[in-house]
């Protein structure tokens, strides 16, 4: 199988990199950004160029290609929140004169959506506990990114009949904002008889919901793999020029051990989750593949994430701890985009759970 991107993807990688870079071009950069409102600097350019239309207009492919450049400079910008997820939610749910209001809007920058499906004490399930019933939502949501700054919001919510739907708020009434461990922002949104109306045409939309977290766990997934890309590039290059003892760190070969060691997690985590986009971009694929693939490269996501997060802080040693260097950025954001598309724990009960459905391979008869 050829997995080689042609010209034009190879076009719009090298776009996205000069436009992101240009506007995080340091780990500084990006901490003064994320210290001031709504903490991210792009997204009006990414809107420009197109970015922002790739998940209404172009494959999985194409998303995947972006949201790895954006993961490589870990970029604040809600990418994958409000376009892939919330901004896919709608193209698939939304009734005509829905996808007639946001799509465009949202592809060109206007309107922020995000999807407030978390909630406290549960475990990224697609049970809800909020409540909806004549017109009005009732509960709490949390955590939900950027949902101060969020235009529109699509909250998960029971309904009457039981299953769950995905309602539409425009702006929320009680949010309270916090600075997440990665520089970004999240909130507990508090809904109180507030008004809503369903996307789509009702009924319970837990099948479709679950897909459009599926397509958003493999983009996020490709954020986190150009995250784990820099994180070990800049870990090589330190221990190429740091000195100790006379001599480059790199001449120890424990620690270009451990370096190897990344590298071989970051290479395994890269074909999982490229085949996970194969899987999402084949028109052929069932919602069970498409669960499947998703989990799968989660869970290489949890792995990699981890042990090359943390092993660049630790083969940084001193200054990897400091809040001022780049690698412990790297490792916050790998976090808190495992505990956003669910932890290895989850991922591998989900995987479990359809070992039954497959045939046993006999490999000597």
């Amino acid at each position: 199988m050829d997995f080689t991107i042609d010209s034009e993807q190879k076009a719009l990688v090298k776009a996205v990199r000069g436009l992101i870079t240009n506007v995080y071009e340091s780990s500084e950069a990006r901490r003064e950004v994320t210290k001031t409102e709504p903490g991210f600097a792009a997204w009006d350019k990414l809107a420009e160029m197109g970015v922002l239309s790739l998940p209404f207009e172009a494959s999985p492919v194409e998303v995947s290609l972006a949201a790895e450049e954006l993961g490589k400079v870990i970029a604040p910008d809600p990418f994958v929140e409000a376009i892939v997820l919330a901004g896919g939610l709608i193209e698939a749910l939304g009734t005509d004169e829905q996808k007639k209001q946001y799509v465009d809007a949202i592809a060109g920058g206007e309107v922020l959506p995000i999807l407030a499906w978390l909630e406290p004490g549960k475990r990224w399930s697609t049970q809800a506990s909020v409540t909806f019933a004549d017109g009005k939502l009732n509960g709490v949501k949390a955590p939900v990114v950027q949902a101060e700054r969020a235009d529109l919001l699509l909250v998960t919510a029971a309904l009457p009949e039981g299953g769950t739907g995905v309602f539409l708020v425009e702006g929320a009434t009680a949010v309270e904002t916090a600075v997440t461990n990665d520089g970004s922002r999240a909130a507990t949104v508090t809904f109180g008889d507030t008004p809503a109306v369903q996307l789509g045409e009702g009924g319970d939309q837990t099948a479709a919901l679950e897909v459009a977290l599926d397509r958003a766990r493999i983009a996020y997934a490709h954020e986190a793999l150009g995250a784990m890309e820099t994180a070990l590039t800049t870990t090589v290059g330190y221990l190429k020029t740091r000195k100790q003892f006379g001599v480059t760190l790199n001449t120890f070969q424990a620690l270009n051990h451990r370096a190897a060691d990344m590298y071989v997690a970051l290479e395994l985590a890269r074909s999982t989750i490229t085949w996970a986009t194969i899987v999402a971009a084949d028109e052929d694929t069932t919602p069970e593949q498409l669960a499947t693939a998703a989990s799968h490269a989660a869970l290489q996501v949890s792995v990699a994430g981890r042990h090359i997060g943390l092993d660049a802080i630790q083969l940084h040693g001193g200054i990897g701890m400091t809040a001022e260097y780049s690698v412990g950025h790297y490792a916050s954001r790998l976090l808190a985009i495992e505990h956003l598309i669910g932890d290895g724990e989850f991922h591998r009960a989900r995987l479990a759970a359809t070992v039954g459905d497959h045939d046993v391979f006999d490999p000597i008869g």
